[in-house]
């Protein structure tokens, strides 16, 4: 696991951001850590408008124009939250990482790191999704990895979930705290 240095070890985090390509296990790592934390879920792909999911499911990858309203939506779900969060986003440029920051502070990215041999195989054993495993290309294409000073932590994504959750938890316990429920919510608002 490569982490981003912190600022000291109370850094609030509002949300956990699961972040990679396609197939890498961001909706089942983001649900398993909601559970175990007993934060709330958001799953980034309730975001996207109908528009987008036909594009995507035609084999068209989304233009940036196509991914700024997906990334607002969440930004502003995020904003929103009375307590902290786990969402599952794919937030591949660090603009998209940025723009979700304008939104909520305390946002922690979890880069979930799975080569692309694997993200294929598994997007190929995927049923009933609407990203087809020939936008991968078009996915990994746009990845910019995190590096600092991002908030993020990086998470071996072919470990067992259990794993993933537990190193997760570890880095929560070294280095940060989650937000209050109301008092906090002033404070992670931006808009």
């Amino acid at each position: 696991m490569q982490e981003a240095p912190t600022r000291d070890d109370t850094l609030p985090v509002s949300a956990l951001v699961i972040m990679g390509p396609s197939g890498s296990g961001k909706s089942t790592l983001a649900r398993a850590l909601s559970a175990r934390l007993g934060w709330g879920m958001i799953e980034g792909d309730d975001h996207h408008p109908a528009s987008n999911r036909a594009k995507m499911n035609a084999g068209e990858p989304l233009t940036e124009a196509d991914r700024r309203p997906f990334l607002e939506s969440i930004g502003r779900t995020i904003a929103a939250a009375t307590g902290p969060v786990v969402v599952a986003c794919s937030a591949l440029r660090r603009a998209h990482r940025e723009l979700l920051q304008a939104f909520a502070d305390g946002i922690l990215f979890v880069w979930v790191d799975v080569e692309g041999d694997e993200l294929k195989r598994r997007m190929e054993r995927r049923r009933d999704h609407f990203m087809p495993p020939s936008l991968l290309a078009d996915q990994i294409g746009t990845f910019d990895p995190p590096t600092p000073p991002e908030p993020f932590i990086r998470i071996d994504g072919n470990l067992p979930i259990a794993k993933q959750v537990a190193a997760i938890e570890q880095h929560l316990g070294r280095c940060c705290r989650p937000t209050p429920d109301a008092d906090g919510e002033s404070k992670r608002r931006r808009h």
